[in-house]
């Protein structure tokens, strides 16, 4: 496995691309109307709410002794690849 530095630096790359790509689609379910825009605004929550949990993982993966390393980067990465996927789904929707 990669040093912990480099996990860390890849890591927080990932999460800054997936703050970015949200942002972009709030700018896209600001501009929907009506049902669209409250059916899209109920999806950026969610992305948000995962977007949140992959960040709560990733400071605890910052802090984390070797004995919780492995598990939590294998955590990060399967909550950020949830993320994607569900990011992925609803920009093909918009």
């Amino acid at each position: 496995m990669a040093n912990r530095e480099e996990v860390i630096a890849k890591t927080k790359a990932q999460l800054d691309s997936l703050n970015q790509e949200l942002a972009e689609l709030e700018t896209k379910v600001d501009e929907a109307k009506g049902d669209a825009r409250a059916r899209y605004r109920e999806e950026m929550d969610k992305l948000s709410e995962q977007a949140k949990a992959i960040q709560t993982k990733f400071d605890e993966l910052k802090s984390a002794g070797e004995d919780q390393w492995e598990k939590l980067v294998g955590e990060v990465d399967k909550l950020t690849d949830a993320f994607k996927h569900s990011y992925n789904y609803f920009k093909s929707q918009l």
